[in-house]
């Protein structure tokens, strides 16, 4: 049955989902490797596509910008579409000098600041793990790809435009955060308090420490490394 946000019927949607944040990036892999992909959502223009990869149903629907847009996304396709599976593909900005862009980063976990898991379920930790038998699923398809792929601890982030640069000390020294995207913490809420799976896996499109950035373009369709690697991981048993 529809959601407020979400028009597709529940067998229209796959236990799988890949969860970009742009809908461009939704409509790009969809276009680029499902087979037979249907449209099948469109509320507030948050695309919506179930197709096959490689004989395989799997579903790729935006979450859009931010912790509030992805818990909202998220809980409804873990809760009301009866998903078991959510690989957000995102794009992160370096923390560290070691990651570069294009780099391809597997979130080993997420750190935030946020009060989403306090106010959401009571939990008062500030690092949210993934699912490690997800995680597992996305170094072996990486490792099968031959892509190499980073691992570490990210910082999702309420806010793009900081005032001051003070909060770095915390989040790369004392949380040893690699890089920084702003959803993955209320995506892995949402699974830990549904018992769902999720995962994490980002391309760098800009770094903090060399100032180097990508255009927004190469951020829709340039990251497809990563979108490989979460669609095999999608469909392995």
């Amino acid at each position: 049955m529809p959601t407020p946000h979400n028009s597709a019927e529940r067998n229209q949607i796959a236990k799988s989902v890949l969860m970009p944040g742009d809908p461009l990036r939704a409509k790009f892999i969809a276009e680029t490797f499902l087979k037979d992909a249907v449209l099948v959502n469109n509320v507030r223009g948050v695309n919506g596509y179930t197709g096959t990869w490689k004989g395989v149903p799997v579903t790729v629907m935006a979450s859009g910008m931010g912790m509030p847009s992805i818990g909202i996304y998220s809980y409804e396709l873990f809760k009301f579409y009866d998903v078991e599976n959510i690989i957000r593909v995102g794009s992160a900005g370096a923390y560290v000098k070691d990651l570069k862009v294009f780099d391809v980063v597997l979130a080993s976990g997420a750190y935030s600041e946020s009060t989403y898991a306090k106010y959401q379920c009571g939990c008062e930790e500030d690092i949210l793990k993934p699912s490690e038998a997800l995680n597992a699923k996305l170094r072996k398809a990486a490792e099968d790809l031959g892509i190499p792929v980073h691992e570490g601890i990210i910082h999702s982030s309420d806010i793009f435009y900081r005032e001051s640069s003070d909060y770095l000390h915390t989040v790369v020294d004392e949380k040893h955060c690699v890089a920084v995207e702003m959803e993955s913490f209320a995506l892995f809420s949402n699974a830990r308090v549904l018992g769902k799976n999720a995962a994490c896996i980002l391309t760098i499109s800009d770094s903090l420490v060399s100032h180097e950035e990508t255009t927004p373009e190469q951020r829709e369709k340039s990251f497809t490394d990563m979108m490989k690697i979460a669609l095999d991981a999608a469909i392995a048993e």
